[in-house]
């Protein structure tokens, strides 16, 4: 059973083309929207004028994209070449200090952009959790390190904090909060490196080159300190073969989704159009369905595209950065459904896999995950929504695990035994169906709104019953067992032998993705081999 169980290729066709024509007819329902609404009273504040030679009005829903990519784009592109030219220079004629050289850059770069009050905010943090880091306490560093995230999160600390930086720019607040929160989370990660250094501990210089590396510093991703340290100090800079090729494809690919993007913008209102519930109840299940769908999409895209351009510049750099997150469209277990690969680790490394052990007992998973979960609201910034997103993420990773655990036991693992692999796959892929239509509820809860769920959820678990419901489920069901397929491919490839091996313990190193999705999809015990019992 499990990944490697092949389907019929006229079935796979047939998912393929279904699943094509729905998304086709859904993008159509949202493009008649998008072009008749155009001039809603509802539209004007986030519909503004776009390119002209389109005639078509532009999507500014997201401040964030229109922040990066259109008002502050000559600011960063100045701020992160002037870094690139300098990472250069100093590589050539200098290597050994190149680390050094990256914390001077980026700490005249915060200086200059932020002004010297706020430089020494973060230097006063930095230096209260090194002292702390120096005391060896696991226990003493977490809870100095979320009291003092605590104080960028809630009210009045940050209301008191952000009052020492002086100045005025339309930029500064989104700066202010995401350079504090981030390097809170790198002091973390270096008091934790430190309680575990057996002999000595690590400089605090070491702590202001791992913090103020610049493309890190604003925008993330986190790279846990041991990576960074490793590889920040390694003498070695020879590149692998046809490395800066790599590089220079990945730029241009990014630089093509936020091309393709900018055109969804003049054509989709995907963003605005979820914001009026008085246009949404007019919209077939159709329309509801795939906005909700292409807004994880775009969501993802995001993330990919921002973490992605300041991946392109470490790798610059000689690092090896966090990977971008995984696209939703290739998801339907909880244990995968991060939008930030660099928090991810960071949660995996220092929570999940720290108190969740081997991930094999029910109550050390619950824990685990409650408290991993429990950073993340706190890292996302406690309200009811983020609450209720977290809780009901937390629950369906838990939920996953106890399924697994329920059928590993007798009658169902004899029954899935008699069918056959293919047959089993199937059966497992209706199960992932509900499991993606899940991750879908639960997530636009946070990207969007409780208002738009909701509605959501009503159109396709009630109001749409029978039809709708089965309808999109089926196509979703295709697209579960495209997905299977790919990895069944993959897997093909990493091993090509046609009996996998018995399943090893997994480590406590383990990630959540690897933990969850083998017990979800390939927890079964595998059929005798014919050829080989024949043998014996």
């Amino acid at each position: 059973m499990g990944v490697k169980a092949a389907l019929p290729k006229y079935e796979l066709y047939c998912y393929y083309v279904v699943l094509s024509m729905a998304m086709l007819w859904a993008a159509s329902w949202i493009l008649e929207v998008s072009s008749s609404n155009a001039n809603r009273k509802s539209f004007k504040s986030n519909i503004q004028p776009g390119w002209y030679y389109f005639s078509r009005k532009m999507d500014t829903a997201d401040l964030e994209w229109m922040m990066w990519f259109s008002t502050f784009r000559e600011h960063i592109v100045f701020a992160l070449s002037g870094h690139v030219i300098f990472a250069k220079i100093c590589s050539m004629l200098a290597p050994q200090y190149r680390s050094l050289v990256y914390m001077v850059y980026g700490l005249l770069a915060v200086l200059t952009s932020m002004g010297w009050t706020y430089v020494t905010l973060i230097l006063s943090h930095c230096v209260l959790l090194y002292s702390i880091s120096l005391v060896k306490l696991r226990w003493l560093c977490f809870a100095a390190g979320l009291t003092t995230l605590a104080t960028f999160k809630m009210e009045p600390f940050v209301s008191w904090q952000a009052g020492f930086v002086t100045g005025s720019f339309e930029l500064r607040p989104v700066l202010f909060y995401g350079g504090c929160g981030f390097t809170i989370m790198r002091c973390m990660s270096f008091a934790l490196e430190n309680c575990e250094k057996k002999e000595g501990s690590y400089s605090i210089l070491e702590l202001l080159k791992y913090n103020f590396y610049l493309p890190f510093f604003y925008f993330g991703p986190v790279m846990t300190f041991d990576k960074f340290y490793k590889q920040a100090n390694n003498p070695d800079l020879n590149r692998k073969e046809r490395e800066m090729w790599n590089i220079f494809i990945q730029a241009l690919l990014h630089l093509g989704v936020i091309i393709i993007v900018a055109l969804i913008f003049h054509f989709m209102y995907i963003l605005t159009i979820p914001n009026d519930m008085k246009l949404l109840k007019h919209l077939s299940d159709w329309a509801i369905a795939g906005l909700a769908y292409l807004n994880l999409v775009y969501d993802w895209v995001k993330a990919a595209v921002l973490f992605g351009v300041i991946n392109t510049i470490s790798r610059l750099d000689h690092l090896d950065p966090p990977k971008p997150p995984k696209c939703i469209t290739m998801l339907y277990v909880f244990s995968e459904t991060h939008f930030d690969r660099g928090i991810n680790d960071w949660l995996c490394k220092y929570v999940y896999n720290y108190l969740g052990g081997k991930h094999e007992n029910v109550l050390d998973e619950l824990i685990a995950s409650l408290c991993t979960f429990g950073v993340t609201a706190l890292w996302l910034g406690p309200g009811w929504v983020v609450l209720i997103w977290a809780f009901l993420n937390c629950f369906g990773l838990n939920f996953e695990l106890w399924t697994a655990m329920f059928f590993k036991m007798e009658p169902f693992v004899s029954i899935e035994m008699a069918m056959s692999e293919s047959m089993s796959r199937r059966i497992r892929a209706v199960f992932n169906t509900f499991n993606f239509w899940c991750i879908v509820l639960y997530n636009i809860l946070a990207l969007n709104s409780l208002d738009f769920a909701k509605l959501v959820a009503k159109r396709m678990l009630l109001k749409g019953f029978p039809l709708s419901t089965i309808t999109v489920m089926f196509v979703t069901y295709c697209l579960v067992q495209i997905i299977k397929e790919k990895e069944r491919r993959q897997a093909l490839i990493d091993d090509p032998d046609p009996i996998p091996p018995p399943a090893p313990v997994p480590p406590p190193t383990t990630t959540i993705a690897s933990t969850l999705a083998a017990q979800m999809d390939a927890s079964a015990p595998q059929p005798m081999d014919p050829n080989k019992e024949k043998a014996e």
